[in-house]
């Protein structure tokens, strides 16, 4: 049986009751967090998960919501929030690293500072380290996981530093989903700094052009299926645009759906799964979600969001 006053003997961090998750995810929908929780430290981080662990109590993590679709209802458990506890980032002889929390774009900057090349490709993705390693995040050609060198997790309740090399990374995946990614190391090519910026800026430009960034949205709704794309399949099958309630399949990108004022996670998954359905229709491809859902099923201990 899990006890605010137990918890709050050894939790040093931020607790929140029936929190609405809305004001935590960048597409501004889904229902509460019986507790919503933000640890102060790694530390604070592994005491909690641990207690909710052995109390058989859920839980899912949270970076900066970016790359999640939260029900209605919200979330019957626990919702921990990885930003505050790890937000360190350091050189280290030749190293980078980076916790689980630092946002992508200060990673991104601190690289080019340092005239590390390799990762300017992330500039403009609002995740972070953790989110991008356990999805693999990546963007014109280019993967996270393409320098990294080992990553930090807690796994089963220890603490482990798994190689690159076992860590199953592939398209927009990796080992790590039932993992809580701590940190990760990266080695990079040394660059230009002046010729790093110029292309993070580009690709900043680019991503402002082509994506409805004005919008509260999820990021890319789907997965690329091999040698096409996800918002050419949509637009072939004349959704670009379809709308349900205050949910749109955006006009400015296909693979976007976007939040025009108030709406609800239900109407957003039935774009979904009416984008899934009439794509398969057309083409005879099955579309695979990319953003994670919390809430529409039960959570299993540890699923990251």
């Amino acid at each position: 049986m899990v006890s605010i006053s137990d918890i709050k003997k050894f939790f040093r961090g931020t607790i929140l009751i029936d929190e609405p998750l809305s004001k935590h995810t960048w597409m501004r929908v889904g229902g509460s967090a019986d507790y919503y929780l933000e640890p102060a430290d790694k530390k604070d981080l592994i005491d909690i998960v641990d207690y909710f662990r052995h109390n058989s109590f859920s839980y899912v993590l949270l970076g900066r919501g970016s790359n999640v679709l939260v029900s209605d209802e919200g979330v019957k458990g626990a919702v921990i929030n990885l930003e505050s506890a790890l937000s360190n980032i350091q050189l280290q002889a030749d190293l980078v690293l980076a916790e689980a929390g630092v946002w992508l774009q200060k990673f991104v900057d601190f690289c080019i500072q340092r005239e590390f090349a390799g990762v300017e490709m992330l500039a403009g993705i609002p995740g972070t380290i953790g989110g991008a390693v356990v999805m693999n995040a990546g963007a014109h050609g280019g993967e996270i996981s393409d320098h990294i060198v080992d990553v930090e997790v807690l796994r089963n309740g220890q603490v482990k530093r798994i190689a690159r090399a076992d860590g199953e990374f592939s398209y927009r995946h990796s080992g790590f989903a039932d993992d809580i990614v701590l940190s990760a190391s990266f080695r990079l090519p040394k660059g230009n700094k002046e010729e790093l910026s110029k292309r993070r800026k580009e690709f900043i430009l680019k991503r402002n052009d082509t994506q409805p960034l004005e919008l509260p949205n999820s990021g890319s709704m789907f997965k690329n299926p091999p040698n096409t794309y996800a918002a050419r399949l949509i637009e072939q099958a004349g959704l670009k645009g379809k709308r349900i309630g205050n949910a749109q399949i955006s006009e400015k990108h296909s693979n976007f759906i976007v939040n025009l004022g108030n709406a609800q996670a239900a109407d957003i998954l039935q774009l979904v799964e009416l984008a899934r359905r009439t794509v398969y229709q057309n083409s005879g491809i099955q579309l695979e979600l990319e953003v994670k859902l919390v809430g529409f099923r039960q959570i299993k201990n540890g699923t990251r969001v």
